[in-house]
């Protein structure tokens, strides 16, 4: 089975983030394909590189940008909940006037039609968070 995953809620603050990812590692374990994770809402600030935990805490972000690089997931941000949020790759930074960048490796920026593409592309959508 193919699976676009959606997730709305940000590390740290509700168990959607921890729950997306348990999620696509048991489907990769089962052999189930990740077509797209799509991070909407507070769900941006899962790929901000910037995000630092205490060393006894799990580093939820490096958590997704490894499983990406791993096993080839595609990794998108809404490009106009991380313009609200503060997150920010090259080509925003430049559209934008911004003197920096704070994405996440794996992750890139894009819109709402990469959601739509996942869900058309997939065999469930599958939505952690509010």
């Amino acid at each position: 089975m193919k699976f676009t995953i959606q997730v709305n809620e940000g590390p740290y603050q509700h168990q959607a983030a921890d729950s997306a990812y348990n999620f696509v590692k048991a489907a990769l374990e089962k052999g189930h394909d990740i077509f797209r994770v799509f991070f909407y809402h507070d769900g941006v600030n899962n790929g901000t590189r910037l995000t630092t935990p205490p060393q006894d805490d799990r580093h939820v972000v490096d958590r997704w940008s490894e499983l990406a690089r791993e096993n080839e997931i595609d990794l998108v941000i809404c490009v106009a909940a991380a313009q609200r949020r503060g997150i920010v790759d090259a080509g925003e930074a430049e559209r934008n006037g911004k003197d920096a960048t704070n994405i996440a490796d794996g992750f890139r920026i894009s819109g709402l039609g990469q959601l739509i593409e996942g869900a058309v592309q997939s065999d469930r959508l599958v939505v952690f968070g509010d």
